[in-house]
């Protein structure tokens, strides 16, 4: 008995059936809409007929998850016409192959058997995995963040970035003589992210900046202050003090995408994990139990390192 696959890995697998997957709630990456029918219109409802065969809005929806990539790189507008050309193909292809007694060979059987099994995986991840992940079990994982939440100091500065010592004191006493900090570090500052704005950084914690700017920054004590030239990897800085506050959680409309894929994930590992317990599984090739081998023991030490998180 070896276990099939680690939880690393079946983030691959999770990908794939999110690219594929029916709606999995408010949350849930989904096919693009517009390839879909309305939530008004039953999917029984028949779109057209290829000689006699029905097209029904169920198929538009099973071709959109099989072709949601391709969907994304087309106008919305264009997508349910698309879909109903390949169904439209498809129909015909079939009956060709019918005729020709494709349909009763062993190929095809082994073949039916796979997008069968591939169907009910699809629908089994819908129903009992990505049916658990709803806006309540997301906002429940948010508010457990925010308890355990640990308010943090951040800065909001501005700074003006040169080459030479020299250029860094002669602007450090333009400034003690009433010089505008954002105008000239609009005119001097080499920094191309900040330098057009002002010199303005933003806010951001310890850990953000490399240590000599962070220490400097965080030294400066009242709003308006100005640090000496403090000198980086990347030249020489002058740094002014902005406003400091203690760091708050993000909302929940900012990071609730992030919270799904993390429920999802976990409920899809848990999942798993139930539905392998017990199954024996025993690959006879050699070559592909090495392989599997091999990964297993790859992820396990991310898996580690994840787990202590």
């Amino acid at each position: 008995m070896m276990k099939l696959s680690s939880r690393l890995l079946r983030t691959i697998c999770l990908a794939a059936l999110l690219g594929a997957a029916p709606t999995i709630g408010s949350f849930a990456q989904e096919a693009p809409a517009p390839a879909a029918a309305p939530a008004a219109v039953a999917p029984e409802t028949v779109v057209a007929t290829v000689g006699g065969e029905p097209i029904t809005e169920a198929d538009l929806s099973f071709a959109a998850e099989d072709l949601a990539q391709d969907l994304a790189q087309m106008p919305a507008e264009e997508r349910r016409a698309f879909l109903l050309r390949v169904l439209i193909d498809m129909k015909v292809m079939a009956g060709a192959a019918k005729e020709a007694g494709m349909d009763q060979t062993e190929l095809f059987a082994q073949r039916l058997k796979y997008l069968e099994e591939r169907a009910l995986r699809r629908a089994y991840f819908a129903d009992a995995i990505a049916g658990q992940v709803t806006e309540e079990a997301i906002r429940a994982e948010y508010d457990a963040f925010v308890a355990q939440f640990q308010p943090a100091e951040e800065v909001h500065a501005r700074h003006i970035l040169v080459e030479t010592k020299e250029e860094a004191d002669a602007i450090k006493a333009e400034l003690d003589a009433g010089g505008d900090f954002a105008a000239i570090a609009q005119e001097k500052s080499i920094d191309p992210g900040s330098g057009a704005n002002g010199g303005d950084l933003g806010f951001f914690a310890k850990g953000m900046m490399v240590p000599e700017f962070e220490t400097a920054a965080f030294a400066l004590a009242n709003p308006g202050d100005v640090s000496a030239p403090v000198q980086s990897q990347f030249g020489f800085h002058i740094i002014k003090l902005e406003e400091k506050r203690q760091s708050a959680p993000p909302a929940f409309e900012q990071v609730a995408p992030q919270i799904q894929q993390q429920v999802l994930m976990r409920v899809f590992n848990e999942k798993v994990e139930e539905l392998m317990s017990g199954v024996t599984i025993d690959v006879t090739d050699p070559e592909l139990k090495a392989a599997m081998d091999a990964q297993d023991a790859a992820a396990a030490p991310a898996e580690g390192e994840a787990a202590q998180q």
